[in-house]
């Protein structure tokens, strides 16, 4: 294993890309640790895959510089950089065993053969395929195949890391969880670095140590599960984590007060400075989690009308319209509120987070009634 780093970083599929609209990776600095499980996270078209080819080599970057522990490989070909890739669709021999499968990247590189006897057979305890290593390939299922796939990376133990290009894209709903929590457990397991690429933020939310969220070409945010969902510090990222997303509503400054739809909020002196200073729109950012419905109340509360319920078993969705804009509100099944009912939404102070243009304003805890 190794730590990678992406140094100024960018691509354009174009020959001669002139603005930020032409590249497909806008400019990107990162660096992957080891030992840890990344997901790039991130809508068709969001430059995840492009990235993931330029790490493996199947890519050569337009700008900038990859580097494996210090090592400058921006021009080595895939075959040299170390790399195991799984894609989306399994690239095994079906006319091989499952044991041959896993055999053959170590008997390309001359590995003793009683070496690659352990070795397999230790993987294929892992993934759970040691019933099937005497079984031709061509017969098993697509979730078993991806386990072969997977097999062939990990059954090298010199590799730098293991990337994974959506590779539960074919496999059956029911088989997802089981391939989901093998994927884990091994990477826990065996300490090897997986950068993973998919769209949905289960898997990445559940799979990754750090979660790459990328939007349009650009890294918008990289954090812990916890963190983004918490604190996010791009719009996108509040939207695109969390169902439904995080709530957005203009809202607006007037001296020292912070004007939500009807509600009226007096800042502190420090917090209203501060937001006096910021350029682009300001926007009233709560997860739906963190909102309930109460009486009028003194601090912070909402007043708007319910305009739509979406039951959820044992929780409800509630829209409630609160003067043009909606909000969001996840709660109890318990709690009685119907359609065309007046109501107050009261948010978790320590929960609101305030937005000019896409990316959050750093302010006090105190600011919303939190700890500080």
């Amino acid at each position: 294993m190794a730590e990678i780093q992406l140094k100024n970083l960018r691509h354009s599929y174009y020959p001669n890309p002139k603005t930020d609209a032409d590249y497909a990776l806008k400019e990107v600095d990162l660096v992957w640790e080891e030992g840890l499980a990344y997901a790039l996270l991130g809508p068709s078209g969001s430059g995840k895959t492009t990235m993931l080819n330029i790490l493996s080599g199947l890519l050569s970057a337009s700008e900038g510089q990859v580097l494996f522990d210090g090592r400058d490989v921006t021009t080595l070909e895939a075959r040299d950089r170390n790399i195991a890739q799984v894609f989306q669709f399994p690239v095994i021999y079906e006319t091989m065993t499952v044991e041959e499968n896993l055999a053959f990247p170590l008997k390309t590189r001359k590995i003793p053969t009683a070496q690659i006897k352990e070795r397999v057979h230790f993987i294929a305890a892992e993934l759970g395929l040691t019933s099937l290593l005497k079984r031709k390939a061509r017969g098993l299922s697509a979730e078993q195949k991806q386990r072969i796939s997977l097999g062939r990376g990990l059954v090298r133990e010199d590799v730098a890391a293991i990337l994974l290009d959506e590779p539960l894209t074919v496999i059956d709903p029911a088989e997802k969880m089981a391939l989901r929590r093998t994927l884990k457990a091994v990477q826990l397991h065996l300490g090897v670095k997986l950068i993973y690429v998919t769209h949905d933020q289960h898997e990445a939310m559940t799979l990754a140590d750090r979660v790459v969220v990328m939007d349009d070409g650009e890294v918008v945010q990289v954090g812990s599960p916890e963190e983004l969902f918490a604190n996010p510090a791009h719009k996108f990222v509040g939207y695109f984590i969390g169902t439904p997303g995080m709530n957005f509503i203009d809202c607006q400054l007037a001296e020292d007060m912070l004007i939500v739809g009807q509600t009226r909020y007096k800042l502190d002196a420090v917090t209203a400075k501060k937001l006096a200073m910021q350029s682009g729109g300001l926007s009233f950012g709560i997860r739906p989690d963190f909102l309930t419905l109460g009486a009028e109340q003194p601090g912070f509360s909402i007043p708007g009308t319910v305009v739509r319920m979406e039951n959820h078993g044992d929780e409800h969705i509630i829209a409630v319209d609160i003067g043009g804009s909606q909000m969001l509100a996840r709660v109890e099944d318990s709690v009685c509120a119907d359609v065309g009912d007046a109501v107050h939404l009261i948010p978790s102070g320590e929960a609101i987070r305030i937005f000019a243009g896409q990316h959050v304003v750093p302010l006090p805890q105190t600011t919303f009634g939190g700890s500080s």
